[in-house]
């Protein structure tokens, strides 16, 4: 079987002392994709000096350097638009890989040329606190082609979850929603993801391959410590769905109470905005209710009360 081309694109910006790791688990694939972009965003570390000697031993990885820095997303987009694979995978530099995920994603993707994207289960690792987890556990028992449908079931029973850090995506899926939208910060992948799923459906390998090392200083939680900031962003992310693109989608989501993951600042957005409080669905509300609860408990429950807590919620917690 002919796999797909695959484009891997890494941001970087001063993760000289990751790159390494996460370039050396992509290199160590049995299947290679046809070319990893290395976009580094104007690193005042040693990064390019590293990406360099990696470029000097492997032809198909490429160094592109921004002159001046653009930020994580504008940087991605221009990742995308050097790519020249039919897919793509957008790669933290601080991530990794473990061998087969390549193969065993493309493979899947092959077989199912419909599907916007593949995902895998995520082992999700917290450092700073210790904890240990994986997203995605019991979305399907076997590589599988998820219809919309399926999905909206899954997420009705409280199972579906697209670990980002794990997406192969398809470019023309990804150009069709507007690549990584920058006014959406942090939710430009959830954004990109969930509605190019939602429409075309999506393949999963129900396997721990893809690993996130979770820092205290993302750019996720860098907006998210600004309330303002982060209440702007999901409004923003309001107003996308509701364009009228994306009104084959907006209803699933409805459906599905897909919103909750955005917890009690989504559920104080919607009441004060009449025009959305129709999303407000019992579903929906028992299943933020309840993502809140676990987001108090992470952030202020002592460790092993925390770790007991999401294990018994499905997210299979377990020390590091």
């Amino acid at each position: 079987m002919k796999l797909p081309a695959l484009s891997v694109i890494i941001p970087n910006y001063n993760h000289a002392e990751y790159l390494p790791r996460s370039l050396g688990a992509i290199l160590d694939q049995p299947v290679q994709p046809l070319e990893i972009l290395v976009m580094d965003d104007a690193s005042t570390d040693n990064s390019v000096e590293v990406i360099e000697n990696l470029v000097r031993q492997h032809p198909h990885v490429r160094l592109h350097r921004n002159e001046r820095n653009l930020g994580v997303v504008p940087n991605i987009n221009r990742g995308i638009d050097l790519a020249r694979g039919d897919y793509v995978l957008s790669a933290a530099a601080d991530d990794e890989l473990v061998p087969g995920f390549l193969e065993k994603s493309l493979r899947l993707l092959a077989q199912h040329p419909q599907a916007a994207l593949s995902a895998t289960i995520s082992d999700f690792r917290e450092a700073h606190t210790g904890l240990n987890w994986l997203w995605g556990v019991g979305i399907a028992n076997a590589p599988s082609y998820l219809s919309p449908a399926r999905m909206v079931e899954l997420e009705k029973q409280g199972k579906f979850f697209i670990p980002p850090n794990s997406v192969i995506m398809k470019r023309s899926a990804l150009q069709e929603v507007g690549r990584f939208i920058p006014e959406l910060k942090f939710c430009c992948d959830w954004y990109a993801m969930t509605v190019a799923a939602f429409r075309h459906g999506m393949c999963f390998v129900p396997e721990p391959l893809a690993i996130c090392h979770v820092q205290p200083n993302s750019y996720y939680h860098r907006v998210r410590r600004d309330e303002t900031e982060y209440r702007k962003t999901l409004e923003e992310l309001l107003r996308r769905l509701h364009l009228p693109e994306n009104k084959d989608v907006l209803p699933l989501l409805r459906e599905a109470g897909s919103l909750f993951l955005f917890a009690g600042t989504m559920l104080k957005i919607l009441l004060s905005h009449p025009e959305y409080r129709y999303l407000i669905t019992p579903r929906f509300l028992r299943k933020n209710l309840s993502h809140s609860a676990k987001l108090f408990l992470k952030k202020f429950a002592p460790t092993g009360l925390v770790k007991a807590y999401m294990k018994s919620s499905g997210y299979r917690m377990r020390p590091t």
